[in-house]
């Protein structure tokens, strides 16, 4: 990765796009080779473990400012703002916040630390599409450079100067987005197993013309040096099919009409706080598939983990 470049990571799930960022991150140890960086190099990154420790969500995020910045809370603001907290949640405390507006409070923190280089691992999963589109501006006009794994290739386009894959076990990577990778991908592939398979004609009317041939005096150098040149062709190995990774959910029958009753159930992170959830009912059929709506920080990872038994 060269000075400015910004990368997009891209490769099927399994393939180890994470566990590239967390070797880069010195969180797994590579089995071979290095990792290398100037001195004094900041990356940063989104950390899985919530840990605030400020009363508000301004100061909370102010803590990611660099050294000697600790006072321009107004740079804090602007990214709070984008990432869409309000005036009104700036006083409020992060442990208010619902999960999803955790994850924006840790974005910020990292945006405004000014690192040489971010590594964001799907950084929107929990962004709203007015949010989705701040970063994207914020990301093309930032300094430094960036590795971004998502599953938003439209995103990922907006944003980058250059794509990795790892395909294969290795890393490609070109100048451009991802449809001008996948299309060379293809096209290299294509012409690797048309070289193939005109390798393997070639092969076997040598093997036939050296089972016919190298009995007889007359042609028994000739079927020498085709044995010699087929020694050292080798062999174009076919390629393997790549396999996704897939996950299966077993489960045992389970009799009756209705799975899981709510009745009438509220909720407040707070005595102080009106109810985040009031009166709430529903009935769970047997096979009901629910899908649960609502802005960000209305309550639906609230209800999940009260359903779940973890509130």
């Amino acid at each position: 990765i060269n000075r400015s470049e910004k990368i997009g990571l891209v490769g099927r799930n399994g393939h180890g796009k994470s566990s590239l960022f967390q070797m880069i991150l010195g969180e797994e140890e590579p089995d071979s080779g290095s990792i290398t960086a100037p001195k004094n190099y900041r990356i940063g990154h989104i950390k899985q473990h919530l840990n605030f420790t400020k009363p508000t969500i301004l100061e909370e995020g102010c803590l990611g400012l660099p050294a000697g910045d600790e006072y321009e809370s107004w740079k804090v603001e602007k990214v709070l703002a984008g990432l869409g907290f309000s005036q009104e949640d700036m006083d409020r405390s992060p442990h208010e916040l619902s999960g999803g507006y955790q994850i924006r409070l840790n974005l910020a923190k990292i945006l405004v630390s000014e690192p040489d280089m971010l590594l964001l691992d799907e950084p929107n999963n929990y962004l709203d599409i007015v949010a989705i589109r701040w970063l994207e501006k914020f990301l093309r006009s930032f300094k430094g450079e960036f590795m971004l794994i998502t599953h938003d290739r439209s995103f990922m386009d907006n944003v980058v100067t250059h794509t990795v894959a790892i395909h294969r076990q290795t890393a490609k990577k070109i100048e451009g987005d991802t449809e001008k990778l996948y299309n060379q991908i293809n096209q290299e592939e294509e012409i690797y197993e048309k070289t193939r398979q005109n390798e393997l004609k070639k092969r076997k009317h040598m093997e036939v013309f050296i089972a016919r041939f190298k009995a007889k005096a007359s042609f028994a150098s000739r079927a020498q040096s085709r044995v010699k040149m087929l020694a050292k062709q080798g062999d174009l190995k076919e390629l393997e099919k790549i396999e996704d990774l897939d996950l299966y959910f077993n489960s045992a029958h389970f009799a009756g009409d209705s799975m899981m009753t709510v009745k009438d159930i509220s909720f407040s992170y707070s005595s102080k706080a009106p109810y985040l959830i009031n009166d709430f009912s529903l009935t769970v059929g047997q096979r009901d598939r629910i899908c649960i709506i609502g802005k960000n920080g209305r309550g639906k990872s609230t209800l999940i983990k009260l359903l779940a038994g973890l509130l």
